[in-house]
């Protein structure tokens, strides 16, 4: 008679445990679990702890009593193993209820230890108030402690999957939360364009979150604790969630000699057997060739644990019959309203990994348009350029995003093409999806692409092109293109453009876009086959542009300022929200549904319904194009219309709109204004600390209100642009003497007034340190990242010795012509 003994329940252990007695009646089968629960819906922690589950006893798939009953498996809970004994083939158990030590041998051992929460150094962490969430003992804690002491705010550190999934709920419990990233994005495996898609749903959600920011210290602060910010922010909370990330619990087997990976996860072959013949490993805890790369990597996913565990079940009873593929990393999260998925690899590991690739970007509805309920969706698929085979597919949505995510990994998975994505026969019905599904959609993308019939350019890539050589087209409608455009548009609508065609330079690169891309597809074939040659479409359209290229983070939301619906900051508090459904009830109020459309739809929509209305009268009207809650906001500014009320509920969004006045605006407003050079330039000649302080002051004001900065660095202005480590480079005498005399970076910079040596420099970096005043260096930072133009003047580097690879990255370099044409299209032009 066998007998097996498995190391860890829950999703990997608990399986092959039930496995291995199904497979072999006669076996001894001993589990044990240092915890007190074997076997527990882990995924379903977060939703227990905001009320959505509300039976704990749903969390508990199966007792150490209901596990003997059926499976005759002895589970010993709140016992420890301690050491493996390899020679002797024995473990060593710490029994935690007695405090008793004995051994256990085995034939075959199973080890499925799991990752453990990480928890870094910092000083005070280990508050009362800070907690991580693992597993059932974690979240009765976390329960506890929100049942107790009613927490009005709470801090979730980290926004992966389960750390946004926590902040969901504790947002359900009334709590207003915020969350810190030290990334430039939420939830790792998406590239930043689909996060940026996350990003602007969490602020609909009037969650606040830091990205780009780490937690250096936690103090006590009365009844409160006190989160500080490596920025220098503080953030007073009364609850902390540490979600910063897991890493393989290994110490057990790395005791014991068992080989690891270089990531630190246990090194298994296709049979999920370690270096030892007699002991097979499962879980979060070991580490397997990735099918795309190659590479060991670790999957923190139940999915693929409970697959593992059945299949080393197999191979320890019927010998090693049964081969591991690996795993592609298919995952998915609700986050509020939206469903957010992935599988294979992101653009970003990718290009990291050296592997070719082209991604590509649609945007459609989850079903028939024409059928009531169609809800957005983006999808973005990553393949070979040649072959079209599958890398990657990352989905957000309202409907229908698993089912579409599971299809795509099938094919992944399967090494399949996107070739396969086309010939995926689904079922078809209008309330379930299209004729062509977004997964056959996102096909026929990819072969127009491969194909010739379609050249794309990404976000990014638009982002830095110098528009000297380009030519950027909106085919988009002129009322879709006054709510918002890339600066430099030349608009012509799509089913005017052959008419049109003289407008359109033939010496320069198109860049054709419209809202989604499909319009943009339409006219770049237009453009193509009348004889333009360099002609790119915009992979997403303007939806993912804007997403992108917008704030992307939602800072100091519950500080004592807030922002009007002039788009004023005011101090104090709002005034009470007005009852928009009494008010209307003496109002004449019409009620349109625009859901199901797809921009321009909504406002075309608005614009057609409002005419019919008397001034003074109200619209109410519905639709899911999640760009129509930016979009109905301009429009009412721009056409003099009140905009009385806007919600967003599951997707729905609410807009109560009252008829203004006909009068044309003013030349202060938006509609006239738009005309208007919007512009901001600026000649930064200065290389003191306090002017470039105000340069960059000015700069980041300006781009948060959407205007387009640029910035022209000349003579000692310069220094501030400099690279704080530099690379050596080979000078002339003036040019080493030049660069001995002038400050070295940023951070050297002097007060142009009362800098008495230095220490006038050093107490107003300290003084802002402690206002919580960015640094001049951050402010660069951050003015780059949001897309502030630096341009460095040449012959001002050439007089003064200063090599291009000594300035910070994202710094042009270019001439006064350069400079005058923003200044051409400004209407502010500072000399600093």
């Amino acid at each position: 008679m066998a007998k097996y003994v498995i190391v860890g329940g829950v999703a990997g252990g608990a399986t092959a445990a039930a496995r291995l007695r199904r497979l072999d009646e006669q076996a001894e089968i001993v589990m044990f679990e240092r915890g007190q629960h074997i076997s527990y819906a882990n995924c379903g922690l977060p939703y227990y702890i905001g009320n959505t589950i509300k039976e704990r006893e749903k969390l508990l798939v199966q007792t150490p009593e209901s596990f003997k009953a059926r499976l005759n498996v002895d589970v010993r809970v709140l016992q420890e193993v301690m050491k493996i004994n390899r020679e002797e083939k024995t473990v060593d158990i710490l029994n935690h209820q007695t405090g008793e030590n004995y051994t256990e041998s085995y034939d075959k051992l199973v080890v499925s230890p799991g990752a453990e929460p990480v928890k870094p150094p910092i000083s005070g962490i280990n508050h009362p108030f800070i907690f991580t969430l693992r597993n059932v003992h974690d979240t009765d804690k976390i329960k506890s402690f929100c049942d107790q002491n009613k927490p009005a705010r709470a801090v979730v550190i980290g926004a992966g999957f389960i750390g946004l999934e926590m902040a969901e709920n504790l947002h359900a419990l009334g709590m207003d939360v915020t969350i810190v990233e030290m990334a430039n994005q939420v939830m790792a495996p998406l590239d930043y364009e689909m996060a940026a898609e996350v990003h602007q749903h969490l602020k609909t959600k009037k969650v606040e979150f830091y990205l780009k920011d780490g937690v250096n210290a936690f103090q006590p602060v009365g009844d409160h604790l006190k989160v500080v910010l490596q920025s220098g922010r503080e953030i007073e909370t009364e609850l902390v969630i540490l979600s910063i990330g897991v890493r393989p619990e290994t110490k057990l087997v790395r005791e014991a000699g068992l080989e690891l990976a270089e990531n630190g996860g246990i090194k298994v072959n296709e049979y999920l057997q370690t270096n030892d013949e007699n002991i097979y490993a499962l879980g979060d805890a070991i580490a397997f060739p990735h099918p795309i790369t190659k590479k060991y990597v670790n999957t923190y996913l139940a999915g693929p644990a409970n697959k593992q565990g059945r299949l080393v079940a197999d191979n320890i009873v019927l010998g090693n019959t049964r081969v591991y593929r690996g795993a592609i990393a298919t995952a998915i999260a609700k986050v509020f309203d939206i469903t957010v998925a992935s599988t294979g690899m992101a653009a970003k590991t990718l290009k990291k990994e050296g592997i070719e690739y082209i991604s590509s970007i649609i945007h459609g509805a989850s079903h028939a348009g024409y059928y009531p309920g169609a809800m957005p969706y983006t999808l973005k698929i990553l393949f070979q350029p040649k072959t079209g085979k599958l890398l990657g597919a990352q989905m957000i949505g309202y409907s229908g995003v698993d089912k579409r995510i599971d299809l795509i990994a099938t094919v992944l998975l399967n090494n399949g093409t996107i070739y396969d994505l086309q010939e995926i026969e689904h079922a078809y019905a209008p309330p379930y999806s299209s004729a062509k599904d977004p997964v056959n959609q996102a096909g026929y993308v990819a072969e127009n692409i491969i194909a010739g019939r379609l050249k794309i350019m990404t976000w990014r890539e638009v982002s830095n092109l110098d528009s000297s050589n380009i030519c950027l087209l909106d085919v988009r409608t002129p009322e879709e293109h006054e709510l918002g455009h890339i600066e430099g548009s030349l608009n012509v609508e799509v089913d005017k453009i052959r008419e049109r065609l003289s407008e359109i330079p033939r010496d320069k690169k198109i860049i054709v876009y419209c809202g989604v891309g499909i319009r943009g597809y339409f006219a770049a074939r237009i453009l193509m086959q009348n004889g333009y040659t360099e002609v790119y479409n915009l992979s997403g359209g303007y939806k993912t542009y804007e997403h992108t290229t917008c704030k992307q983070s939602n800072e100091d939301i519950f500080e004592t300022s807030y922002i009007a619906n002039d788009s004023h900051i005011y101090r104090g508090k709002p005034a009470d929200k007005v009852e928009v459904h009494s008010a209307m009830a003496n109002i004449k109020t019409i009620e349109v549904d625009a859901c199901g459309l797809q921009c321009p739809g909504p406002i075309l929509k608005l614009k057609t319904e409002i005419g019919k209305l008397q001034e003074g009268e109200r619209l109410l009207q519905k639709a899911n194009d999640p760009g129509f809650m930016k979009d109905v906001q301009s429009w009412c500014n721009m056409t003099g219309n009140k905009l009385v009320s806007l919600e967003n509920e599951a997707g729905i969004i609410s807009a109560v709109i009252e008829k203004g006045s006909a009068k044309k605006p003013a030349l202060t407003d938006g509609a006239l204004a738009a005309n208007l050079p919007q512009n901001k330039t600026m000649v930064v000649f200065s290389d003191d600390l306090d002017r470039a302080l105000a340069t960059m002051v000015i700069s980041n004001g300006a781009v948060s209100m959407g205007k387009q900065v640029t910035l022209f660095f000349t003579f000692w202005g310069l220094n501030v642009i400099k690279k704080t480590d530099k690379p050596k480079v080979e000078k002339d005498f003036m040019g080493n003497m030049f660069g001995k005399m002038m400050p070295d970076s940023a951070g050297k910079l002097k007060l142009s007034k009362m800098n008495m040596m230095g220490m006038g420099s050093l107490m107003m970096k300290k003084r802002m340190l402690s206002k919580r005043v960015d640094s001049v260096e951050d402010m660069i930072k951050t003015a780059l990242d949001n897309g502030v133009r630096m341009i460095a003047c040449q012959m001002s580097m050439d007089v003064m010795g200063v090599a291009k690879d000594e300035l910070i990255d994202g710094v042009e370099i270019g001439g006064v012509a350069a400079y005058l044409e923003e200044a051409e299209k400004s209407n502010l032009n500072l000399f600093i």
